[in-house]
């Protein structure tokens, strides 16, 4: 059951819900600030720590086209001090009370953590609030972390062929929407980015009404709230963000692209559909069918492709379900030393192909919604787990539909996946994107 009501604290006024369980019958507590700011609470106080999160509804999906990266370097300068701590002072006063900090950008958001000892959480209380509107954004050290973000981007991307290979696969897939925008950032913008940028972009998206704040772990929660309205109450929103509205047009035929890389040891082949994510009743089937095709080496492309027919030295799938607008589907695979790409690439079809013909057998079916319901439970042991996963779901859609993640897999019918792979895996809506080493010939050789 669901109610709104209206309590005072602290002299303003929040608007609370009821609260909601989930399988296990955790006890989430939400509340809404009077600035806007979105409090989840869980208490688990099976061990003396809290994990503080503070996460902004921002990420790569708002950026613009030559500001691409912003949303990353953003993350960077917010350890850079504000009119109180300076430079890196935050991590170390994190350190310096036995805990750890870390913060993280994707497409749809940026998250911020602390995680310490519970006698301790008045820290982040004090930390979290300043650098939300008090950051100092020096243009030496906004011109020092581009470059540290340049620089990143070299290692992960520019000097790896499969990150590489997924970039190019990502920006194929999406003509239109921001998805096809690499979370780092093109290098070209990242060269032109400016201290403007940054702070138009800080004071744009760093504001109370467009940030959630997610607690978990041993506090009295009465106690927390109060102290949370005390620490943050006093921001004054501002205006409401641009909304994001671009929308990717359907595809009309199979894309490919082509990447030859002298540094690459292995050829591979990624295939990649577009699907819906997770506010579509079609994303609970479609997390089943990633675990019937890869959760594990019995899972049907590992067993088909590596062991039984040894044409591949691995194979896998990727979903991004937990995303704020239709992502992509992959299936990938590098082919054994005498293999054909080409071989590979018919293989993987294959594979999709026996699951628009064929049910799927009901112990196969079973046996990958255990494989999603126990990690899905066991995941829960870990406060800093628990606290993302509830995060990521408020952030992109609501974090009710984490609380509904177990029945929607429980509900999922073989006639289910199969309707979905005839749904989004035509060869008309595919991107397939091939990696070829750079001492290998497009014409008679293992990239074929």
């Amino acid at each position: 059951m669901r109610y709104t009501r209206w309590i005072p604290i602290a002299g303003l006024f929040l608007v609370l819900l009821a609260h909601g369980t989930d399988a296990r019958g955790l006890d989430v507590f939400e509340a809404t600030l009077d600035n806007g700011i979105k409090v989840l609470l869980l208490e688990e106080p099976k061990a003396p720590v809290v994990t503080f999160h503070v996460w902004y509804r921002v990420g790569s999906r708002n950026e613009q086209y030559g500001r691409t990266g912003l949303a990353h370097l953003v993350e960077h300068m917010m350890f850079k001090g504000t009119g109180k701590i300076g430079p890196q002072e935050f991590s170390r006063l994190v350190r310096k009370h036995g805990g750890r900090d870390n913060a993280f950008t994707s497409q749809d958001y940026t998250g911020y953590f602390v995680t310490i000892a519970a006698d301790r959480s008045a820290l982040p209380l004090e930390l979290e609030p300043d650098r939300m509107v008090n950051l100092r954004l020096d243009p030496a050290e906004v011109e020092r972390e581009r470059s540290v973000v340049m620089e990143e981007r070299r290692l992960r991307t520019d000097d790896d062929p499969s990150s590489a290979l997924w970039e190019e696969v990502q920006a194929a897939a999406f003509k239109a929407h921001p998805y096809g925008h690499p979370v780092i950032g093109w290098m070209e913008d990242l060269q032109q980015l400016t201290l403007a940028d940054v702070r138009k972009f800080y004071q744009t998206y760093y504001i109370p009404n467009n940030a959630v704040v997610v607690v978990v772990g041993d506090f009295d929660r009465a106690q927390l709230l109060t102290r949370i309205q005390e620490a943050f109450g006093s921001i004054s929103p501002g205006p409401d963000p641009p909304e994001v509205r671009s929308a990717e047009p359907p595809q009309q035929g199979e894309r490919r692209v082509t990447l030859r890389r002298p540094d690459a040891r292995l050829p591979s082949v990624v295939a990649a559909y577009r699907v819906p994510n997770l506010q579509h009743p079609d994303s609970y089937p479609l997390e089943v069918l990633e675990v019937i095709l890869a959760g594990g080496k019995s899972a049907r492309l590992y067993r088909e492709l590596v062991y039984e027919k040894r044409l591949a030295l691995n194979a896998g799938a990727y979903y991004s379900r937990v995303s704020a607008d239709p992502d992509l589907f992959a299936l990938y695979a590098s082919p054994l030393p005498g293999k054909t790409v080409n071989e590979l690439e018919q293989a993987l079809y294959a594979e999709i192909e026996r699951l628009k013909t064929e049910l799927v057998a009901p112990p196969e079916l079973q046996k990958a919604k255990n494989q999603i319901e126990a990690s899905f439970i066991f995941s829960q042991d870990s406060i800093l787990s628990l606290a993302r996963q509830l995060a990521s779901h408020e952030i992109v859609a609501g974090w009710r539909y984490w609380e509904a993640y177990l029945p929607g897999i429980r509900a999922v019918t073989r006639e289910d996946i199969q309707r979905v792979a005839r749904t989004y895996f035509g060869e008309e809506k595919r991107t397939v994107g091939i990696l070829i080493p750079g001492d290998q010939h497009a014409a008679g050789s293992a990239a074929e």
